[in-house]
């Protein structure tokens, strides 16, 4: 049987590993991404990223979104336009997501709980209704950008996960790193030789201080 990460895809190979993949301890992680072993499903069940998004039905009314929500958005969709090489687009893209960043109000309270439930809204209702827009516009970067970002919301989930676990010791000897294309956050001692998500090289790494 082969399992794949849902978030580099890296393919577990059970019969080259030797190893079933249920006997791998709950700590085992990802040798790519460092996801946990939660995050891999039976190849079977993989789905593409190409996939066509499924329709989602709607009453007709638009959903308002939060300035921090819209500032993400952009900024997924900038990054899709760099991947593409479409500068202009993703320079656009990107002062909207800067002019939202600005009007974002100071959060006081935050804290892992909020933080957690913000990131499931996003994975749960958000992404899928800008994957469905998408789709219907046949905009492949904004497609794709969307599944950079959901990935990217569920890795970050699992570092919170360790971190309620672990506290900050999981931190000790390494450094966080963010891919400046996708965003994707990786905890290691050096960035990975390219990134699990946007598959841009190490260089597109910047270590948070």
């Amino acid at each position: 049987m082969r399992y794949i990460c849902q978030i580099c895809g890296y393919v577990y190979d059970e019969e080259q590993e030797g190893i079933p993949f249920s006997s791998l301890p709950d700590t085992w992680t990802c040798p790519m991404c460092k996801a946990p072993k939660s995050m891999f499903a039976p190849q079977s069940e993989e789905k593409e990223e190409e996939a066509t998004a499924e329709t989602i039905e709607s009453d007709g009314d638009l959903e308002k979104l939060s300035p921090g929500a819209l500032a993400a958005l952009f900024s997924n969709l900038a990054r899709g336009m760099e991947k593409q090489y479409k500068a202009k687009e993703s320079e656009q893209f990107l002062k909207l997501s800067e002019y939202f960043t600005a009007s974002v109000p100071e959060i006081k309270g935050a804290d892992l709980e909020m933080i957690r439930k913000l990131s499931e809204e996003d994975i749960g209702t958000a992404y899928p209704a800008a994957k469905a827009s998408a789709s219907r516009h046949k905009d492949r970067g904004a497609m794709r950008a969307c599944v950079w970002g959901e990935k990217v919301e569920r890795i970050i989930q699992a570092l919170l996960d360790r971190y309620e676990k672990e506290g900050e010791s999981f931190l000790e000897g390494n450094d966080v790193w963010v891919c400046s294309v996708c965003g994707f956050v990786y905890i290691g001692e050096n960035p990975p030789s390219i990134c699990p998500v946007c598959k841009v090289p190490d260089w597109k790494f910047g270590k948070i201080v």
